[in-house]
């Protein structure tokens, strides 16, 4: 009898080793989950204090642009203060809290940073969104004889947007930007918003990149879930078993 009971425990030791690891393979793939989670959103709350004359052209919180980008953006921003006494800001956020929109949060930020209207006056801050690739751009009354706001708005929706409708190219939207605003700053002429050659696209039946890149993250996102809640308890059973 006693060698019966001995046999019928010993089958169960192999098992017993297993847990260990199982219960390991569960902590690291919700541990993955929690980090793939989506970066927190931006609000005004979060952004640096700034004032005018403060030598800060460029915040890339998205993280869009190349070192050789940011550097080229400084030193035209800063040559253009220098001369003209107009500032420039170009800032990049990645996701607007719940609620926000970019125009929002753009005149709440030019408020935050400049406050006054004598703050604000030589003013120019354009803001972009990379997730949403939306743009808005604010202007103080002494630029607007310069900068009117219609051009303003050419610089934000034509001059920026077509390289980011041609790939996302963060760099040329904003070097594209800068070197059109520091021409109207200083005087010139505008060389006005870039020439867009219209283009026939056939339409195909496959699933587009991102679609098909959406898709994928969904299912994944889904499959852990329920990794996440079946092999605990899965795990919970089978050890209780072994006890």
């Amino acid at each position: 009898m006693l060698q019966r009971l001995s046999q019928a425990v010993d089958w169960k030791l192999p098992f017993r080793s297993l847990i260990l690891p199982l219960l390991a393979s569960v902590l690291a793939i919700q541990i993955w989950s929690l980090g793939a989670l989506p970066a927190a959103a931006t609000g005004v709350y979060s952004m640096p204090n700034l004032t005018a004359g403060d030598p800060t052209w460029l915040l890339d919180q998205a993280g869009v642009m190349s070192r050789l980008t940011q550097s080229e953006l400084n030193s035209e921003l800063a040559d253009l203060a220098k001369t003209t006494g107009n500032e420039v800001r170009f800032v990049t956020i990645h996701r607007l809290d719940y609620g926000e929109t970019i125009d929002t949060f753009a005149e709440a930020l030019f408020k935050k940073w400049f406050p006054t209207a004598t703050d604000q006056a030589a003013q120019v801050l354009v803001v972009l969104d990379n997730v949403t690739n939306t743009i808005a751009i604010r202007t103080g009354d002494a630029v607007k004889d310069l900068l009117p706001d219609q051009v303003a708005e050419s610089v934000a929706q034509e001059t920026m947007m077509v390289p980011l409708r041609d790939g996302n190219k963060y760099n040329q939207s904003f070097l594209d930007a800068s070197d059109r605003l520091s021409l109207v700053l200083a005087g010139q002429p505008d060389p006005g918003p870039p020439i867009v050659q219209d283009t026939i696209i056939t339409e195909g039946t496959f699933a587009k990149a991102e679609d098909t890149d959406d898709r994928s993250a969904t299912v994944v996102v889904v499959v852990l879930l329920v990794l996440a809640t079946v092999i605990p308890m899965a795990t919970y059973f089978l050890y209780q078993g072994f006890q």
